[in-house]
């Protein structure tokens, strides 16, 4: 694969996870936490990173592309991070999810969803959105590395 195509690919992929968590958001009306808000920070630097490497002089791409694993990666964490709350293995590191409120904060229009209370996107399909979120990013993560490690190969 040309690699102005991958890097673009790599912006549609992550724009296509942000426009799934969207769709779910204002379509089907299932609210997220602030743990799910946490999650789609690494996809929208992903799009950046995808369409500056798309620009960019092949080497420099190449970097930018390993970026976007790492950002990829910091994104399966947060997943596994709420995967983990949801599972009640441990409370969530975000103050907001354990209701504790920040001093000086104003307080929230509507209460949040909590963040131990799992989306479930499939009926009847027992897999939340965030263990979703947690296989896409490693999968996605995993697809790119081995992409930038053959085309670093390839171009040595």
């Amino acid at each position: 694969m040309n690699l102005r195509l991958a890097c673009l690919a790599t912006a549609l992929a992550a724009l296509a996870a942000l426009g799934v968590a969207y769709y779910v958001q204002d379509f089907m009306l299932l609210f997220p936490c602030p743990l799910c808000l946490w999650e789609r920070w690494p996809y929208r630097i992903v799009i950046l990173l995808g369409i500056v490497a798309a620009i960019s002089p092949s080497i420099l791409a190449r970097a930018l592309l390993f970026l976007a694993v790492l950002a990829l990666l910091a994104c399966a964490a947060i997943a596994f991070t709420h995967v983990g709350v949801e599972f009640h293995w441990w409370q969530s590191p975000l103050p907001e999810c354990n209701g504790i409120l920040t001093p000086g904060a104003p307080l929230p229009m509507t209460p949040a969803k909590p963040c131990d209370e799992p989306t479930f996107l499939i009926p009847g399909l027992p897999v939340s959105m965030a263990a979703m979120d947690l296989l896409y990013a490693l999968i996605f993560a995993l697809v790119l590395l081995g992409y930038v490690w053959r085309y670093r190969r390839q171009a040595a």
